[in-house]
């Protein structure tokens, strides 16, 4: 995990826990936007000048399809076509080579008003999110050529020729590439739906079916290709990783679960331990045969008392008599 930029030590002995005002949160936010604007220019600069490699990478799918049989011409319908689709590749490319940087600029911008645990999650879910996403654009990638050879292929036979214009050709590519990109972070968004309480891993699960008919439908749609085994082949992972979203999310439900009744067997013996503790913090009262013994015994020793004192004054009246 890369740290993120200090405070220098001046700023940090003034303000020890770095604290902001609304002004200086828009001024590093501009700063922010302008160093990560600087590197798209300055990659999409990189992006022009390797064009022709990444040309070539993109028109292989018709150099495929015509070593195959196909007769396909990229057209450019305007003089301004070219330029427009070499400028448009050297943005995405400017864009594609300076993620790292606006990347971590963006991850500096909030990283410090997240505590450890949202850093540790921000982390997990971007890596995953990273590596689902380049699967699925490979797989796009990997699929073009064979989308561009049978769907070419219903071009009549004789003196014919297939004409594509340039900027749809682009479009279309990146289209599919970016659909089949997105579909594999699906099963993170259900993950982290999960996480956040909004849904059941065993209603995700009681779903499969629905879910399945969805990946299907969606590939048959996002799937150029007219048989049904590259279909197929193509949903078998999307299902896959959905399946995998439901235990994950099954075996975090059970987590919390756990943790839940632990914490209501601790609330449970604090309550009772507080109870027996009030219990005998109160004065234990006498049994009733003890309190009657007492007070008999207490009578008997008054009326004895009583009786002496009687007595000792007959006593004295006698002798005073005599």
């Amino acid at each position: 995990m890369p740290k993120l930029p200090q405070i220098k030590r001046s700023r940090r002995k003034d303000n020890p826990e770095a604290r902001m005002s609304i002004g200086d949160h828009l001024r590093e936010l501009r700063q922010r936007l302008f160093v990560s604007a600087a590197g798209v220019m300055v990659m999409t600069v990189v992006g022009y000048l390797v064009y022709e490699r990444a040309f070539a990478l993109i028109t292989r799918p018709i150099e495929q399809a015509n070593a195959k049989g196909a007769h396909l011409t990229l057209n450019f319908d305007t003089i301004l076509a070219s330029f427009d689709m070499k400028l448009e590749v050297s943005i995405w490319l400017g864009i594609l080579f300076s993620s790292p940087l606006w990347i971590y600029e963006f991850w500096a911008f909030v990283g410090p008003g997240m505590t450890r645990k949202e850093k540790a999650y921000t982390w997990a879910y971007g890596t995953a999110g990273l590596f689902l996403f380049l699967a699925g654009a490979a797989l796009g990638i990997w699929v073009m050529p064979h989308a561009v050879a049978i769907l070419t292929s219903f071009i009549p036979n004789g003196p014919t020729a297939g004409v594509i214009g340039a900027n749809l050709y682009l479009s279309f590519i990146m289209r599919m590439v970016l659909a089949f990109g997105i579909a594999f972070l699906l099963p993170e968004l259900l993950v982290a739906l999960n996480r956040l309480g909004l849904v059941k891993g065993r209603t995700m699960l009681a779903g499969w079916r629905w879910a399945v008919l969805a990946i299907f439908t969606f590939m048959a749609i996002a799937n150029p290709l007219p048989d049904p085994w590259s279909m197929i082949l193509m949903a078998i992972p999307i299902c896959g990783l959905y399946f995998g979203a439901c235990w994950i999310s099954m075996y975090h439900d059970k987590a919390v679960a756990r943790r839940r009744a632990k914490r209501d067997a601790e609330l449970d013996a604090a309550l009772a331990g507080d109870g027996a503790a009030v219990t005998s913090a109160l004065p234990a009262s006498a049994p009733a045969g003890q309190i009657g013994a007492g007070a008999s015994t207490s009578s008997g020793a008054g009326a004895s008392g009583s009786a002496g004192a009687a007595s000792s004054g007959s006593s004295s009246g006698a002798s005073a008599s005599s």
